[in-house]
């Protein structure tokens, strides 16, 4: 793996003051990655829905310092200081370093807020980090004019990798792979890359209902369950699973062979639980409500024939995903029959999109 790419060697122009604004977006995988290496290497390829309303908003101004030893920077939440987030910050720059050494020249004042409520079981870490990278690529591409659009979001990929793997995945969109994968052209474990083949009608603009089953905190961190699948007595096989479903997937998205599509995104995301129920200690992250909306969208998808079908992630809520043609009938179901199963009834209606977006 080649990261010198990434390395700063020309000369950078001088920039007192400026500020950027990013908006990215949050991300569901449908063959999902769960364990990794160090420096943030997945362990097998993943492909991911990029989302268009579960989206972090977060602005960066860089002021000029008269010493650049150490990294230095203010952080605020939806208005408020957070001290309590800065150290994951705080390592992710220092993760950085070698790439954005000109960060060390500028206090940052960063400013984040999420379109989704806050705690609501959302991961947050795809759409913040891919955000701050992108402000921070803005910064370079003014440093130093000559970089490509293309070159930026893959650094800005790669950069925010380093701070959240599944953040990779946030910078383009509406079809992400992350990970080293034979079938999928120029994908890399460094950084996220767009699905290169053309996909059926059918798998466009394709809807999420969020169900925002349980907001409370995991029972077991996500970097905690990753690190379980080191010494795990499943993990190679369900490597080499994932890798074959991809291909599997890949095919299907390109057919539109949706049946298959529904089997495999729903295979994919028990598959993901069952190597947290036999990982050493084992932890359970669905709740028994989750299990309740998945055998009602199979009593659904059943009755009516119907496309729509579920993924989770690594917590106790459920992805509705669905083709466009039934969101009016599915939408209908969600509100009818599973709200009630949502904590304080509430849900998010999203759906595919493009990536990252500057604010002006």
């Amino acid at each position: 793996m080649n990261t010198d790419q990434f390395l700063v060697r020309s000369t950078l122009h001088h920039v007192e003051k400026t500020s950027y604004s990013w908006q990215t977006p949050s991300n569901i995988a449908l063959v999902k990655y769960w364990g990794k290496s160090n420096p943030q290497i997945p362990k097998n390829a993943s492909i991911s829905f990029t989302l268009k309303n579960c989206h972090t908003t977060t602005s960066i101004l860089f002021e000029k310092k008269k010493t650049s030893k150490d990294v230095a920077f203010d952080l605020f939440f939806e208005g408020t200081r957070k001290e309590e987030f800065k150290p994951k910050i705080a390592e992710f720059f220092t993760r950085i370093k070698a790439y954005c050494p000109y960060i060390f020249d500028y206090k940052m004042t960063i400013n984040s807020e999420n379109s989704f409520p806050h705690s609501s079981g959302i991961a947050s870490s795809a759409s913040g980090l891919s955000a701050i990278a992108m402000c921070l690529m803005n910064l370079e591409k003014e440093i130093n004019p000559i970089l490509s659009a293309d070159f930026i979001n893959q650094k800005a990929s790669f950069l925010a990798r380093l701070g959240s793997g599944s953040a990779s995945r946030s910078i383009e969109g509406p079809l992400v792979v992350w990970g080293k994968h034979p079938d999928i052209e120029n994908s890399s474990d460094l950084f996220g890359v767009k699905f290169p083949y053309k996909v059926a009608p059918i798998f466009e603009n394709y809807q999420d209902t969020i169900l925002l089953v349980d907001k409370g905190e995991k029972q077991v961190s996500s970097t905690v369950g990753h690190g379980l699948m080191h010494n795990h007595p499943y993990a190679e096989n369900r490597f080499t699973q994932a890798t074959k479903n991809l291909t599997k997937l890949s095919e299907i998205l390109q057919k539109g062979e949706v049946k298959s599509f529904i089997h495999l995104v729903e295979s994919e995301a028990l598959t993901l639980h069952a190597m947290m129920l036999t990982s050493a200690p084992y932890f359970i992250l669905m709740k028994p409500k989750t299990l309740e909306v998945i055998h009602k969208i199979w009593m659904y998808r059943q009755k009516n024939d119907s496309n729509l079908c579920f993924t989770l992630d690594a917590g106790a809520n459920v992805h509705v995903l669905y083709p466009k043609k039934e969101k009016k009938q599915v939408q209908q179901f969600i509100s009818e029959e599973l709200a009630v199963f949502c904590q304080n009834g509430q849900y998010i209606h999203d759906e595919t999109s493009m990536g990252a977006k500057k604010l002006e």
